[in-house]
């Protein structure tokens, strides 16, 4: 089991995630603990959601521009930074392009450890899902650390960079839990920002059922309520 006080020394975090709200379901008061420890937590949104909608009438581009503006709203409620890859939705796949893409924001804001989908978890799971974890997973290691890989990048003075650690949300066998009692409020808060995808629930049943979640996830814990992550080690 990981202590998550043990990772006192990391100062920036960085998540990648694939479409809006990703950020928020599986980490999003965990997100806000660390702002509120004065860390800083960007958010690198690699599609924009422009394909997140059951209305068969909606319009990809204004969606893509609504589902933006909740994001930035999320991550304002949250105390963290927001940047926007604007990978097609739906579309993505583990190649070049989007681990270039990766790997430039890892270079560009040197987080401590990464954050993001587990690709290696079994059966049902979003296809972009398993390729932004997949890409991202590949980025840390070894690529955003080795200078002869994408050499333009030197070129725009971003220079190689090796995250301490990637943290998994979504792992079948998370081991690090942390304690999200005192901010599972912002969690919701936050959520509530992306009223596109949330905002038919009705309140009360949303919020029981994230906090029946959060509370799965603590059931071995010293605490109420958890967010969860599988945490692997990168930095030797």
């Amino acid at each position: 089991m990981v202590d998550f006080a043990e990772k006192q020394e990391f100062q920036t975090y960085l998540l990648v995630v694939a479409h809006p709200d990703d950020a928020e379901f599986p980490a999003g008061a965990t997100i806000s603990r660390l702002t509120s420890e004065g860390k800083r937590v960007v958010i690198a949104q690699v599609t924009s959601g422009d394909k997140g909608s059951p209305d068969r009438n909606a319009i990809p581009a204004e969606l893509a521009k609504r589902r933006e503006a909740e994001q930035q709203e999320a991550a304002r409620r949250e105390g963290a930074e927001v940047v926007f890859l604007r990978f097609p939705d739906g579309e993505l796949e583990p190649n070049l392009k989007l681990r270039e893409a990766i790997v430039k924001a890892i270079r560009t804001y040197k987080p401590d450890v990464v954050i993001t989908h587990d690709p290696f978890r079994p059966y049902a799971f979003h296809p972009d899902h398993r390729a932004v974890g997949y890409a991202t997973t590949d980025a840390v290691y070894p690529t955003a650390r080795d200078p002869l890989y994408f050499k333009e990048h030197l070129d725009e003075g971003l220079e190689p960079h090796k995250a301490a650690e990637i943290w998994y949300f979504g792992s079948e066998h998370p081991d690090l839990f942390v304690d999200i009692t005192d901010f599972f409020d912002r969690k919701i808060d936050a959520l509530r920002a992306h009223d596109s995808q949330v905002g038919s629930r009705p309140l009360d049943e949303f919020e029981t059922m994230l906090k029946d979640r959060c509370r799965e996830l603590a059931k071995d814990q010293p605490f109420e309520l958890a967010e969860a992550f599988k945490v692997v080690q990168m930095r030797r």
